[in-house]
């Protein structure tokens, strides 16, 4: 699933709207600039879902800032009442040893891109929006198995058969322009997008600096010295390549 022109969707002049989920991370906020150079009036949704710290959350208030986008919606579905995933279990570590081949890592949330993205069909359809940017990445994505295109085209089919919206013929239409780019690729288009690295927050951990050491900052911090950046890598990484 690839970046989507807005002329598609504009047949009278207004321009259409977009749900993005917006986590704080690099991924969303490049999705959220995606979807305002595709020419959509973009609605950021951000979920509060008893993850281990509020960091990305402060962070997807600073990247809609300076994105310039008006509508910042936050919402808070409690995930961590069942735990399940060492984002959510305060008693389970974060995993540093690295992504595994073939191994859903423990950071796996059950189920959460499909509740996001069900309250994102929610908001859409409300709105009268008519796409649903999601920072879903089938390349550089930990193993998750609801990061997959396969995932994606079934939630699409079942957006047209369980909203108003899609019975009448106009389903908002997910749309992950990052799905098939590597985490290199990935910064290099938030370069070009003007994204604000250095407001969003990637790491699994919530301390003042990220950790450097989690997979998620590993992936981060390997794209940004690729693409010739180690100056937004983490202190950890920087100390390495120094």
């Amino acid at each position: 699933m690839t970046a989507l022109s807005s002329n598609r969707f504009n047949h009278d002049n207004e321009m259409p709207k977009a749900i993005v989920l917006l986590s704080g991370g690099l991924d969303s906020a490049t999705c959220a600039a995606q979807a305002i150079a595709d020419g959509f009036q973009v609605t950021a949704l951000s979920l509060d879902y008893g993850q281990r710290h509020n960091r990305e959350l402060v962070a997807a208030k600073a990247v809609v800032q300076a994105l310039g986008i008006s509508d910042h919606r936050i919402i808070s579905v409690n995930l961590a009442q069942w735990g399940g995933s060492s984002l959510t279990d305060q008693t389970m570590a974060i995993p540093t040893e690295g992504v595994k081949p073939n191994e859903i890592p423990s950071t796996y949330v059950p189920g959460r891109n499909t509740v996001f993205i069900a309250i994102a069909l929610s908001l859409a359809e409300a709105q009268s929006a008519k796409a649903i940017y999601v920072g879903i990445n089938a390349v550089d994505y930990s193993g998750y198995p609801d990061c997959r295109p396969e995932y994606l085209a079934a939630f699409q089919h079942l957006a047209t058969l369980s909203s108003k919206a899609g019975l009448e013929g106009c389903a908002p239409e997910l749309v992950a322009p990052l799905a098939m780019d590597s985490k290199a690729d990935i910064v290099q288009r938030s370069l070009r997008l003007g994204v604000p690295i250095e407001k969003t927050w990637s790491c699994y951990e919530g301390g003042t600096e990220p950790c450097g050491l989690c997979d998620s900052c590993r992936i981060r911090d390997a794209a940004l010295i690729q693409a010739g950046r180690s100056d937004l890598a983490t202190k950890v990484a920087r100390s390495a390549v120094s």
